[in-house]
């Protein structure tokens, strides 16, 4: 009898350390994980995948350039704008978090480094598209800014 207890006693031991190491929280994909997720998914045409890793305005700006165009959604994800689907190598770099917000530094096709913006969102990571393209459209405005006070100090007519 008491090698019976011995048994049971090991059973539900085993049982027991497998429910505490099972049931411990996931931690989100960093973003960098996510960006590899979805390099991933545009090398392997999973526009659904890619889709589910972009923040919801992204998807909502995509669904509007798509309605604008005539074309799906799933069009427009194809025309990745991040770096080609051809590229051999994808480079990155200093990923950093800020709270809900994060960043990682890409090396895109002509050699540059570019800023992508991520976002947590519904408890994970997400590319965040409309971020992206929110501060490439800042940029150029504070260079036109620029370029114009340049020309207003130098007394020329712009």
């Amino acid at each position: 009898m008491p090698k019976n207890i011995y048994i049971y006693l090991i059973v539900i031991c085993s049982l027991a350390a497998m429910q505490f190491s099972c049931s411990g929280k996931n931690e989100p994909a960093s973003p960098l994980e996510t960006f590899k997720t979805y390099v991933k998914a545009l090398k392997q045409k999973d526009i659904t995948t890619m889709k589910m890793l972009l923040t919801a305005e992204s998807l909502q700006m995509l669904e509007r350039e798509a309605k604008a165009q005539g074309v799906t959604v799933d069009d427009v994800v194809k025309k990745e704008t991040l770096f080609t689907e051809n590229q051999k190598t994808i480079e990155f770099r200093n990923e950093k978090i800020d709270g809900q917000k994060a960043t990682i530094e890409v090396k895109n096709q002509f050699g540059t480094w570019e800023t992508v913006p991520f976002a947590f969102e519904d408890g994970q990571w997400k590319i965040d598209k409309k971020g992206y393209l929110d501060r490439f459209s800042s940029d150029i405005e504070e260079q036109n800014q620029n370029e114009l006070d340049k020309t207003i100090n130098q007394g020329k007519q712009p």
